[in-house]
């Protein structure tokens, strides 16, 4: 027997977490996978919302009345719904009619991932249909509407599911918005103990952002290697150092995130060529641009974790093809970097793997389905994934990280033992997939305490900032498959570029020196450059943030 409580009743619950159900209303439809079909002959009549132990039946239909009428019709659903701020009746109306789903080829293949099975658990919690608890009837029912209709809405969704009841439970949706904000207001905090640190240093002349243009003298040479663990070759770009260049005697490999492409990163290559490196920069097949437009065509799954096992062995193969002269790269000390998971190859081509207990740590983090930290997925994805075992390439000197991430996999001092080299990890305020306060400042406190390690953290910049598209340079959203705007990119992204590129240049100009030298110090940094924030942290200062 279902309790339905007093009118009076359920508005003083209702007023006692109006903060709670203003943060739910936002995300119920964006959980839901969010044109109209007809109606199926066996479907959901019924919504139940379960809100302080109270369960409130409201009918589909009028749920569908309502907002096709723009909220205008008149019910006992829209009664409530008037309890709600009016901007969130707007959002609500809005994620409930808007199509959010825009191609079925690609939903499906997403359906189909890992990550998206995660988000399916998570529905099927929130969304309880009749006694399914794995997600079941909602997988099937979104693969076979999209056998329909290129577009779903989530009112499409609760239309369509085949049962007697579908029950949303508010009560766990304002728990999970609950530690969503927690982990926004945490990242909001870090912000504001930066803003607190007096500058060291300020400066009216920007750095000078590289060009993108051609020029025939700082190109890079595309070549391309037979592996054994491919069908096609291997592909990378090879910049070797520019004519009157000081000699290095440092090489770098520059792996791309997940979706990257060389292309995104010659920004670094060519300004690194003209000071003397040598860089080379995979393509890595499978997780690169031409895989994300694959996904987008409904081809392919969307990559994950499972292509390390393949991007470690094309970092293999292209030191072995160097030692064995089928390419020349000037330069005895080898640098790895990357952007993300690229990053993230870095550190695991040292011989670095998850600490015990990766499965536990997944378990509590996966609960909460971290969506102000999605680097999370990937690294839980791990504990799925075989990897190779991995020693560390001779004369190894350096690792740079670009949104690095692997909190879960290297809790505190975990690495210590392990990599052995001067690390220089960057990360920006406004990234919410390998947010700095985890990943980047939490990961070089899970390093040996080397004293030129470093953390750049810059405020305004995102996940994206380091990667450079078409027509980004004349302010617009880019030409190529990234498409980025500064929703995405952040603040000034060729400038936050040219500061990147100012630091790995002295990180790089440090290790070089302290062959002859005892190896230098980070030298803690606040800089102030027209509206961009830049911090360097040594390792003390990263800690005195993290446990602040």
């Amino acid at each position: 027997m279902r309790e339905t409580g007093s009118t009076s009743g359920l508005v003083l619950a209702l007023r006692r977490r109006s903060t709670g159900l203003r943060i739910a209303a936002g995300c119920v439809c964006s959980l839901l996978f969010l044109g109209v079909l007809p109606r199926p002959l066996w479907a959901a009549s019924q919504l139940e919302v379960q809100i302080d132990g109270t369960v409130i039946p409201f009918s589909i239909a009028d749920l569908a009345k309502w907002v096709r009428s723009d909220g205008g019709h008149r019910s006992e659903l829209s009664t409530w719904f008037s309890l709600l701020a009016p901007e969130s009746r707007a959002g609500m109306l809005e994620l409930l009619k808007a199509p959010l789903i825009l191609d079925r080829s690609m939903a499906r293949q997403l359906l189909n991932s890992w990550a998206g099975r995660q988000l399916l658990d998570q529905i099927a919690d929130l969304v309880r249909v009749d006694d399914d608890t794995e997600g079941v009837i909602v997988r099937q029912t979104i693969n076979e509407l999209l056998t329909q209709q290129q577009q779903i809405s989530s009112l499409d969704l609760l239309e369509a599911l085949p049962a007697e009841s579908v029950r949303l439970d508010l009560d766990l949706l304002v728990q999970l918005a609950s530690g969503w904000r927690m982990q926004l207001e945490r990242q909001q905090n870090l912000v504001r103990r930066l803003d607190r640190i007096p500058l060291t240093a300020s400066a009216s002349k920007r750095p000078a952002v590289s060009s993108q243009d051609s020029d025939p003298w700082l190109e890079p040479r595309l070549m391309s290697l037979e592996v054994s663990h491919r069908k096609e070759p291997l592909e990378f770009q090879l910049w070797l150092p520019a004519e009157g260049a000081p000699k290095r005697e440092q090489w770098m490999v520059l792996m791309p995130g997940l979706g990257g492409s060389p292309d995104h990163f010659r920004w670094l290559g060519r300004g690194l060529s003209r000071r003397g490196w040598a860089v080379v920069v995979p393509e890595h097949p499978g997780s690169d641009d031409e895989a994300v437009q694959a996904l987008l065509e409904g081809r392919l799954s969307p990559p994950g974790a499972e292509v390390l096992p393949a991007r470690l062995k094309d970092l293999d193969a292209l030191l072995k093809a160097r030692a064995q002269g089928l390419f020349q790269a000037p330069g005895q000390r080898l640098v790895l970097a990357g952007h993300s998971l690229g990053a993230f190859s870095a550190l695991l081509s040292t011989g670095a793997r998850p600490a015990p207990g990766l499965a536990r740590r997944c378990s509590s983090v996966l609960g909460d389905l971290p969506l102000s930290n999605l680097s999370r997925l990937l690294q839980c994805q791990l504990v799925d994934v075989s990897l190779p075992k991995q020693a560390a390439p001779h004369a190894l000197s350096a690792v740079i990280g670009f949104n690095s991430f692997g909190s879960l996999l290297w809790p505190a001092n975990s690495l210590s033992k392990i990599v052995k080299v001067p690390v220089l990890l960057t990360g920006g305020t406004l990234d919410l997939i390998t947010p700095p306060i985890s990943e980047q400042l939490g990961l070089l406190l899970a390093m040996p305490a080397d004293p030129s390690s470093r953390v750049v953290l810059v405020e305004g910049a995102s996940h994206f900032s380091p990667v450079r598209v078409e027509g980004q340079r004349q302010g617009g959203r880019g030409e190529d498959l990234f498409q980025l705007g500064e929703e995405l990119v952040g603040v000034q992204p060729l400038q936050v570029q040219a500061l990147l590129e100012q630091e790995v240049v002295q990180f790089l100009v440090e290790q070089e020196q302290s062959n002859a030298e005892p190896r230098s110090t980070a030298k803690t940094l606040h800089l102030k450059l027209g509206e961009l924030h830049l911090h360097r942290l040594d390792r003390e200062a990263a800690s005195a943030l993290v446990h602040q």
